[in-house]
């Protein structure tokens, strides 16, 4: 098979049709719509770098695979890259994926990268063998797990509702709070400190308000009836949260982040938060929740197998990183 790499055109609807039709036939469970991808692209932060290729057929220009390499807001380092090498199954020992590999390689050596980072199913042995190969260990599995929404018996939780209100925490929907001026900071300074306390094998780095707002609050899949806060009736103080988005491809829901604030802990607020989201999810008609827990992260985890959510093959994070006494760290100015 004869194939081409050329760089991914962004301003090109038809590149981007391209690389959504190749990641929905590696991983249509997160399948993307185009509109999703340039929305994204749209939002991205802007000194986070990044460079994507697309393999198609010689004959017929089809697509068959795409690499890319990028950074995130969220775990920012000016030398730190995930790395993302896909192609289509039926296209697979063609070398399809060791060309797209060099190619991204190539360019990203001008940013003298001192880690690496990347995703890999734990059934794709093939996909493990090809990073191994290349250098890359693992550092962290993550499970990702499903809730079959119309099949949860709502009923047999009314308890674990109440606990937290007994204790003086109040649960309200972010719509519910349109009325508070301040609703927004008071967010988003929870956010920053829950959102570090989330297992990572790299230091977490939450965007300044103005980018979390852009990135999360005004994207087009943000749910404000789907983001639920507790709230210390007492101070008004907001303690934890629970959120789930919408899909443009599906009905289904992706869980974002779930976190209470260290304090507060043990008192079935993260519970409690969920329960709510399910109500949610429920009144929308939602077929499947999804969620996705670092293996090491008991805490959370007991609450999703509690609440029947189903675990699939984990995702394994694995990482490259440049030795101390190599590295040539760059100074943003």
């Amino acid at each position: 098979m004869s194939f081409v790499i050329r760089p991914f055109n962004k301003d090109s609807d038809g590149d981007y049709a391209m690389l959504a039709a190749i990641r929905y036939e590696i991983t249509p469970e997160h399948a993307v719509t185009v509109e999703e991808m340039k929305d994204g692209e749209k939002r991205r932060d802007p000194r986070c770098k990044r460079g994507r290729w697309i393999a198609e057929t010689a004959e017929t220009g089809e697509g068959i695979g795409f690499g890319s390499y990028g950074q995130s807001s969220w775990a920012y380092d000016p030398q730190r890259f995930n790395l993302n090498i896909g192609v289509r199954p039926g296209n697979v020992g063609y070398g399809v994926g060791k060309a797209l590999y060099d190619t991204v390689m190539a360019e990203l050596s001008l940013l003298h990268p001192t880690e690496l980072h990347s995703n890999v199913r734990e059934d794709w042995e093939r996909g493990l063998q090809f990073a191994s190969d290349r250098g890359f260990e693992e550092e962290m599995r993550e499970w990702e797990s499903r809730l079959d929404v119309p099949a949860f018996d709502g009923s047999l939780w009314n308890e674990a509702r109440q606990r937290p209100l007994r204790g003086g925490i109040e649960i309200h929907s972010y719509a519910d709070l349109a009325r508070d001026a301040k609703r927004d900071r008071k967010l988003h300074a929870l956010v920053t400190q829950t959102f570090c306390d989330v297992p990572s094998t790299v230091p977490l780095t939450p965007p300044p308000f103005e980018r979390y707002r852009e990135q999360v609050l005004e994207s087009p899949n943000f749910l404000p009836s789907g983001l639920m806060i507790a709230i210390e009736s007492a101070t008004g103080n907001y303690v934890g949260s629970s959120e789930v988005s919408k899909r443009q491809i599906c009905d289904d829901l992706d869980t974002g982040l779930t976190g209470v604030l260290r304090d507060y802990r043990g008192r079935g607020i993260a519970l409690a938060l969920k329960l709510r989201i399910i109500d949610f999810a429920k009144s929308l008609g939602t077929p499947v929740i999804t969620t996705a827990n670092a293996t090491t992260n008991q805490a959370m985890l007991s609450i999703n197998e509690a609440l029947g959510f189903v675990k699939q093959p984990a995702w394994i994070s694995l990482a490259r990183r440049t030795p101390e006494n190599q590295k040539t760290r760059i100074t943003e100015a």
